[in-house]
């Protein structure tokens, strides 16, 4: 889907075209964003603004998303973006815009701020597999490369099952903050045809090992993906994880 099998994890106000380009030397796709699409979604970022967090609110999301695509057209490294919404149309917009510019859609099921879930954001739409089908299967209807960013550890909620399901409604991939509960990537794995991207705590040869041991197709960097220093770590362990010096050494042979 993407190589290297490293990605830079979207991060809340933060993760725009210029955050993806310092990283493309490393990683082999950037997801962009959060942003809020809709009225309630937006709503609820003021209120996260209001408390000291980093949010894009931009006049038009959609003009946004596109600008920031646009500008990561001559850069080497595919491009995502990460979109929240409490319904369904917006979602399908920002589906169009990451099409035509040969990006994924990725779909927010994973931010738990307690504004945001008060709203149908975010982790909510992972206790509301309905919902989270219906906007995976309405962005995979305009041809977008679709797939949905989730979290462990969510009471009630199994993500094998909801994996399964998402498959379905015709994702194409998965992003799996893994918290403290790692081994859930295997399930995933194991459960589906999907593209399993495994985030949380990359940082070195060994949760990279971790990762790939548990059968994961790549690893995300979340926090410090604006570190060149982290950045080179990961990117010499997935490399070696992961089999890509090989498959590099047999191309040219």
């Amino acid at each position: 889907m993407f190589a290297p099998p490293l990605a830079l994890a979207s991060l809340s106000g933060e993760a725009d075209a210029e955050w993806a380009r310092a990283g493309a030397d490393y990683a082999g796709a950037a997801f962009l964003g959060g942003i809020a699409l809709d009225t309630g979604s937006r709503a609820a970022a003021r209120k996260l603004v209001a408390r000291d967090r980093n949010e894009f609110l931009p006049e038009d999301p959609l003009v946004f998303i596109d600008e920031q695509l646009a500008a990561l057209e001559d850069v080497p490294i595919q491009p995502a973006f990460n979109v929240r919404s409490a319904t369904p149309d917006p979602i399908t917009d920002a589906a169009r815009v990451c099409r035509d510019r040969d990006a994924f859609l990725e779909i927010n099921a994973h931010c738990r701020q307690d504004e945001l879930c008060a709203v149908g954001c975010g982790e909510t739409l992972l206790r509301d597999p309905e919902r989270l089908r219906t906007y995976v299967d309405r962005a995979a209807e305009t041809g977008a490369v679709v797939g949905v960013k989730v979290r462990t550890e969510v009471p009630d909620v199994d993500l094998s099952v909801l994996s399964r399901g998402l498959e379905t409604a015709g994702a194409s991939f998965v992003h799996v903050d893994a918290m403290d509960s790692e081994s859930v990537v295997r399930e995933v794995v194991e459960a589906t045809d999907l593209f399993v991207i495994a985030n949380n705590g990359v940082r070195d040869e060994a949760t990279v090992r971790e990762y790939a041991d548990y059968g994961a197709d790549a690893v995300s960097v979340g926090r410090p993906s604006d570190s060149p220093v982290v950045l080179e770590r990961v990117r010499d362990a997935v490399d070696r994880q992961f089999g890509v010096e090989d498959a590099v050494k047999s191309a040219s042979q």
